[in-house]
């Protein structure tokens, strides 16, 4: 598996960077009447004459990022479990793995897995480069997004993403971009009430036809939870903010008539699982002083998943993902090691050899226990499939009152979105279904 490959500095990787540095150049800033700044792309409006330019239907992608399904409830979260409860709704929605904040927010945008899309989790090996790195590059996605594929048929699109790296990787896909100019140190993402304002700007300002949001705020506090219990006040807070947030969106929507032409699709790109300071789990220092893998391993930490990949000879490849399944299952806090080639996963080889999922209550530190990964709540694991997924919205495409058994998952958000504006199914199939 090991081969020779450009690394950071080298003439084919700067190639790369200047075709992206000259792509973003394609774009005018236009500043709102709130202040806010958006990149808009030069001459994407569609032609008056096209029947995309002329439909009132809206459809706003609404991502409560790290939210869990039990945390909507009336008390705490009574604009969502208002729109919940007068939708459409799937109680038994997953998140994909790995259940981390990037591949499920493409996986929502591109309706495909990650052996398709090439974005498998948040923190990869880039083998061309030689090094660990976040996939926060437009170029990691592969496939068309609906974004694009909306773009092409004359709709007008938006982004509005509070972290950093979901900026980073949807690039200038969309018609009009809110890239924040503020971002809070170490979470690296804008708060919701600034990405509120922007989303409500952007709405009046430009009105596209689909805008798809992250809001950050639950999952960043979520972050710092030591157990899930004692900061849950401020767990609470979040999700009141934004909850409040969310109601005041709504309630702009039907005040101004948009509603009855709207169609909201709320969910989370993963849930949130804590661990105490004594349920850490770093394999690096195991893989390290094996005889056959010393030397040939490098692992990403993703929180509650670790990919492994093997840099040796690709003739003992095989060899090797069975010794690190021996370790990885042998060590404390493992749930089991796959190797990715198991049909199931659908992860593609950006994700490594073997995938490592944690048990509940457990987190990854690699390579380093104390240092690599600090922050007690986590994600990417089992434990945090579970999500909200719910449909409201005025529009006759939303059936009131509808409760779901069926299995949604992330991978459905671009199919129903393509449903909801008339899009014919792609030659490539999606491999999520429509919820209208």
């Amino acid at each position: 598996m090991c081969q020779d490959t450009p690394l950071a500095g080298s003439p084919e990787r700067a190639a790369r960077r200047l075709a992206e540095i000259r792509a973003s150049r394609r774009t005018v800033l236009t500043a709102a009447a709130s202040g806010l700044a958006f990149s808009s792309a030069v001459g994407a409006a569609a032609p008056a004459g096209a029947a995309s330019a002329r439909t009132k239907k809206r459809c706003y992608v609404l991502v409560t990022d790290g939210c869990r399904p039990d945390e909507i409830e009336p008390t705490l979260t009574p604009n969502l479990h208002a729109l919940r409860e007068g939708g459409m709704w799937w109680p038994r929605a997953t998140s994909m793995p790995v259940m981390e904040t990037i591949p499920n927010h493409v996986m929502m945008m591109t309706g495909v897995r990650p052996d398709r899309s090439g974005v498998p989790a948040n923190s990869f090996y880039d083998r061309e480069l030689g090094e660990i790195r976040d996939m926060d590059q437009p170029s990691d996605i592969r496939v068309k997004t609906i974004i694009e594929r909306l773009g092409k048929r004359g709709f007008t699109t938006g982004t509005v993403l509070s972290k950093e790296y979901l900026v980073g990787i949807f690039g200038e896909r969309a018609t009009h971009r809110w890239e924040p100019e503020l971002y809070i140190p170490v979470s690296g993402h804008a708060p919701d009430l600034l990405t509120y304002n922007a989303l409500t700007s952007m709405v009046d300002e430009f009105d596209p036809h689909l805008v798809f949001v992250n809001l950050g705020d639950i999952d960043r506090v979520g972050h710092t939870d030591l157990t899930g219990t004692n900061l849950r006040l401020l767990r609470q807070a979040a999700l009141l903010d934004t909850d409040t947030l969310v109601g005041r969106f709504i309630d702009g929507l039907k005040s101004s008539g948009a509603w009855e032409h709207s169609m909201v699709i709320v969910l989370a790109d993963h849930s949130m699982d804590w661990s105490i300071p004594t349920n850490v789990i770093t394999l690096q220092g195991a893989m390290d002083e094996d005889p056959l893998l010393g030397g040939n391993v490098v692992i990403a930490d993703n929180g509650g998943a670790d990919l492994v990949y093997w840099t040796g000879p690709s003739s003992k490849l095989d060899k090797a993902v069975k010794r690190i399944q021996q370790i990885a299952e042998a060590t404390p806090g493992v749930l089991k090691a796959w190797d990715r080639r198991t049909p199931w996963l659908r992860l593609g080889p950006e994700s490594g050899d073997v995938v490592v999922f944690c048990q509940a209550g457990w987190r990854f530190s690699d390579p380093d226990p104390v240092t690599s990964n600090p922050i007690p709540g986590n994600h990417g694991h089992p434990a945090t499939r579970s999500i909200p997924f719910f449909i409201g919205g005025g529009h006759p495409a939303v059936k009131a009152g509808k409760v779901f058994s069926a299995h949604a998952r992330t991978i459905d958000v671009a199919p129903t979105v393509a449903r909801f504006f008339g899009l014919p199914t792609p030659k490539k199939r999606y491999d999520g279904k429509p919820r209208i």
